[in-house]
């Protein structure tokens, strides 16, 4: 009869490892079960017990916050991408993806507002502000849309996932939400969309 697998404790030298694993983990049960799944799930998931969780992120919040800290941090690899590689179409599309694939990050967001460390949405306005300037400069975008025009489009393709009907199959349509916005914004996404090897937007 195979043996049950034993985990062999480490100690501290297993940390950082412990802590990208419970990352990588709450990543994919985030996204395929919602902000509430157990986190003796994602315990389970990372191969670590609940004690090891709790010592790196002592509530729910604190995990998905920590991968939404990661999420930020690619988005910035993207803005600092060269002009010419259209940074703003590529950052919308992104954040359009990230919510799609994962709404949980947006939960985590909604719930870590009260915390005074918390500066996610700023970083993300931060990121959106030089590359919209490019934009408009370059003409291929509405003079007058703003960072908080952008973010209430993210937040409105998050409203449509949380919407969608129960047992909807398809995903729901930024594409038409980009295209009201803007439709040179909506040309700039679609090239991102078609330059990435995952689905488009529909």
């Amino acid at each position: 009869m195979p043996q049950a697998r034993t985990r062999r404790n480490r100690g501290p030298a297993a940390a950082p490892a412990n802590r990208d694993a419970l990352i990588a983990a709450g990543r994919r049960l985030f996204a395929r079960e919602g902000y509430e799944v157990p986190l003796s799930a994602i315990a389970r998931e990372a191969g670590v017990g609940q004690g090891v969780l709790y010592r790196h992120f002592p509530d729910r919040l604190s995990l998905a916050l920590a991968v939404f800290t990661e999420t930020i941090d690619a988005l910035a690899a993207v803005a600092a991408e060269p002009t010419d590689a259209s940074r703003l179409g590529r950052l919308v599309d992104r954040l359009i993806q990230d919510v799609l694939d994962n709404a949980a990050f947006v939960d985590a967001v909604v719930n870590a507002r009260h915390l005074p460390e918390f500066d996610g949405e700023a970083r993300i306005r931060a990121l959106l502000a030089d590359p919209l300037a490019h934009e408009q400069a370059e003409g291929r975008v509405r003079p007058d849309l703003t960072v908080e025009d952008l973010m209430l489009l993210i937040r409105c393709v998050y409203g449509c996932v949380r919407t969608q009907p129960e047992g909807a199959e398809e995903s729901p349509a930024p594409g038409r939400l980009v295209a009201l916005v803007d439709p040179g914004l909506a040309r700039l996404v679609d090239r991102a969309a078609a330059a990435r090897p995952r689905r488009g937007l529909v």
